[in-house]
């Protein structure tokens, strides 16, 4: 069952988001057996064997989901990200806007990110707040493997790859931070440590400085 609750990305689309998050944790429907939510709608999984259709419960579906109350919670402090601006698409971006790559990345680095969701691979951040100087499209063909930790450009979002996979997004640098780590969970004795970022966090790019930038070895 695919529920539409907005019809733009933006903060009012992510705090329904969150509402009907809470809403589907504290008080699954009948049958649920997973849900996934995205910029503007959720997908909710049910078991059949428990709801003979979608149909027979959809009304009620919609009504929880739009009764959901809307959560306030305070802003915290953003998490610095560290970033070195070396990446493969660097001029793409730069010549896709008509500025200079050094533009690019204090633009990149000015800003403050939302994460709006996780998703495409464990972990990956969904950042909204790119400055619309930068929005470029994506590659024309993905590449086969992009490494973890490439901090990428993708329409109008910004991205960290978490794990090694393909990707078409304009990857403009790398960070070292985990974004993605089983082995943190581990030490910390805490599933929730597995992710460096959630739904609703700030988030800023804070420039370092590199003499050797050949951490891609990417393939076209």
């Amino acid at each position: 069952m695919l529920v539409q609750f907005a019809d733009k990305i933006g903060d009012e689309a992510f705090a329904r988001c969150r509402a009907i998050v809470a809403a589907l944790e504290t008080r699954p429907p009948q049958g649920l057996v997973e849900f996934v939510p995205a910029f503007t709608n959720v997908c909710l999984e049910f078991d059949p064997a428990t709801v003979p259709s979608v149909e027979t419960i959809a009304p009620e579906v919609i009504r929880q989901l739009e009764a959901a109350t809307t959560i306030a919670t305070p802003d915290s402090l953003p998490k610095e990200i560290p970033i070195v601006y070396d990446g493969p698409d660097l001029k793409r971006v730069a010549e896709h806007n008509g500025i200079t790559v050094q533009e690019v990345c204090t633009l990149h680095a000015e800003a403050v990110y939302k994460v709006y969701m996780l998703g495409f691979s464990p972990g990956f951040p969904y950042l909204g707040g790119l400055d619309q100087r930068l929005h470029t499209p994506r590659l024309p063909s993905p590449r086969p493997r992009v490494p973890a930790g490439s901090v990428a450009i993708g329409g109008e979002h910004a991205g960290i790859y978490t794990v090694d996979s393909p990707g078409g997004w304009n990857i403009i640098g790398h960070t070292t931070a985990r974004i993605f780590d089983l082995a943190r969970a581990k030490l910390s004795q805490s599933d929730d440590a597995i992710f460096l970022l959630r739904p609703g966090d700030r988030v800023r790019f804070v420039m370092r400085e590199t003499e050797k930038a050949e951490v891609f070895g990417l393939v076209d």
